[in-house]
């Protein structure tokens, strides 16, 4: 048998081979999506109306035209104390007489008022932000319930440092985070495209795209992943906002005289209204269950003796409304007094309070230009981004 016969068959045999694995993934496709579709534990959550809890209906805020020749609808009574509705331009009064319009009103398109903005819908918004999430949508072939779904969802919680969100369109037209006793129509994932440190680089891409397939394949969703080019870009604008207001303010305490006792220094921190934890930190608490500012000994935890201490404020993580930086300033005058110390910078210099105006006037300087970014200093978004 010649070369060229033995190549022939050689090459027969692959492309057998390769029809034979093709039928295969065909068939294998073919079943999964029978089995999906008529597996004994499907849910018909349709057919099961008993178990979906409905949120009150929001409104329309674009409401379709009505046709020329629709019947007139039936009126509402108005609530008590509110104003009575004007009729319609052309609408037939109570006793048939029809009513010409003056001049031409303009249509008047409702808004929804706050009040219909379920804490759900909120927190499904700060989870899966526009802003500062790739999202990324997944088409249902069914609905799916919440408890079908979290346990495999949760497969799926960080890709490098960065976290990975679920929210879901549930039956009642609210988008929520998935819930056990939810019934969904529509997901939609969010990864966040920077941190304090990095921006979602094309590994860590490349990684949520290889597991969020498997995981919708787990599901039974098909998801619509964005050009990764473009990701990328978004992620370093977004990363270099991030580090560009990446700001912590100082203010030091120095002794005047001998160092200070670590003993005795816990009891005055703690009258000051410092939260002294179990590793060492000092933490000034805002009253909500946050923080305002931190103070460090600058001495390791077992040391005895210290001579300086260090207020710190998290700048893009305080709201201007709790003047952060004037309550920190307040706190270092009071131990002034309290621990016979001074006020100094990183240089040991007495700070004046000509200097600490300026530096407060920096701090509403950069408040607004957070703001103008609509990333403002305290908010979910800003303490999502600067964590």
């Amino acid at each position: 048998m010649t070369d060229l016969q033995m190549s022939l068959i050689g090459a027969a045999g692959v492309f057998v081979a390769g029809v034979f694995a093709y039928n295969k993934w065909q068939e294998h496709k073919a079943k999964k999506s029978v089995e999906r579709a008529f597996a004994s534990e499907h849910d018909d959550v349709l057919l099961r109306p008993g178990d979906i809890v409905r949120s009150e209906p929001t409104l329309d805020i674009n409401p379709a035209p009505v046709a020329a020749d629709a019947p007139a609808p039936v009126p509402v009574p108005a609530a008590p104390g509110a104003p009575a509705a004007s009729p319609a331009p052309g609408a037939a009064r109570a006793d048939d007489s029809p009513v010409a319009p003056s001049a031409p009103v303009a249509p008047v398109v409702p808004v929804a008022p706050v009040e219909l903005i379920t804490p759900a819908a909120e927190q499904a918004t700060s989870l899966v932000d526009p802003l500062i999430d790739v999202l990324i949508p997944l088409a249902l072939e069914a609905p799916v319930r919440g408890d079908k779904i979290l346990p495999i969802l949760h497969t799926l919680r960080h890709v490098g440092n960065k976290p990975v969100h679920f929210i879901g369109l549930h039956v009642n037209g609210d988008w929520e985070p998935i819930v056990h006793g939810g019934v969904y129509t529509k997901l939609q994932a969010g990864v966040q495209m920077a941190s304090r440190t990095t921006a979602l680089n094309e590994l860590e891409y490349s990684e949520l795209v290889t597991r969020l397939r498997a995981v919708a394949d787990d599901i039974g969703a098909e998801p619509e992943i964005p050009d990764m080019i473009e990701v990328m870009g978004e992620s370093r604008t977004l990363h270099r906002f991030v580090a560009g207001h990446d700001a912590q303010l100082g203010v030091n305490l120095m002794s005047y005289g001998a160092p200070w006792s670590i003993a005795t220094l816990i009891g005055a921190l703690e009258k000051q209204g410092f939260d002294v934890r179990p590793d060492g930190r000092y933490i000034m608490p805002d009253g909500d269950g946050g923080q305002l500012f931190t103070l460090t000994t600058n001495v390791t935890l077992g040391a005895d003796t210290t001579s300086r201490l260090t207020l710190l404020l998290d700048v893009p993580c305080v709201a201007p409304a709790r003047n952060g930086f004037g309550a920190m300033l307040d706190c270092a005058r009071a131990l002034v007094g309290r621990l016979d110390a001074v006020i100094v910078d990183d240089s040991d210099q007495p700070l004046t309070d000509q200097a600490l105006n300026e530096i407060n006037s920096q701090v509403l300087d950069f408040y607004q230009e957070m703001d103008a970014a609509d990333i403002p200093a305290g908010s979910t978004r800003a303490m999502r981004l600067f964590s």
